[in-house]
């Protein structure tokens, strides 16, 4: 059984290693770095990052952000650095963390819940087609 649930700041070791299994990040955050960023996050009204447990352990994470949108009148769902532990991939953890985010996006009346993914990550991307997401539009980024 998956259980979701907001992670605490004791779940940031957890969530630092998932990410650097997505790709190392530069240079590698400390745990007081990550332990301040998360502060901050938390003091945003609804940016949560959250953690998927399995038998006691964290083998998933993804943050979800929902944004009030003066364009649309709706808020929008934004959900960004998902991961699942690589022993556990398959195993439809993903799958519910998705549904976790899609839930909370209806419940708070968004119009949309939106993701970004790698372009080399093709098997990702089929994942997330086969959960309903289109393709839409273009994204665009520049390194600061």
């Amino acid at each position: 059984m998956i259980r979701i649930r907001r992670a605490g700041e004791t779940d940031l070791p957890a969530v630092i290693r998932l990410q650097h299994q997505l790709g190392p990040h530069e240079p590698p955050m400390s745990h007081d770095d990550a332990v301040a960023i998360f502060a901050l996050m938390q003091s945003y009204p609804d940016n949560v990052v959250y953690v998927a447990e399995a038998d006691g352990a964290i083998v998933g994470t993804f943050t979800l952000l929902v944004m009030d949108k003066l364009g649309h009148g709706k808020p929008a769902g934004l959900v960004e650095d998902v991961v699942v532990d690589e022993a556990h991939r398959g195993t439809g953890i993903g799958a519910e963390m998705m549904r976790f985010a899609m839930e909370h996006c209806r419940q708070r009346g968004c119009y949309k819940l939106a993701l970004s993914s790698n372009a080399l990550r093709t098997g990702a991307h089929a994942f997330y087609e086969r959960l309903g997401f289109q393709k839409h539009g273009l994204s665009f980024l520049i390194d600061l």
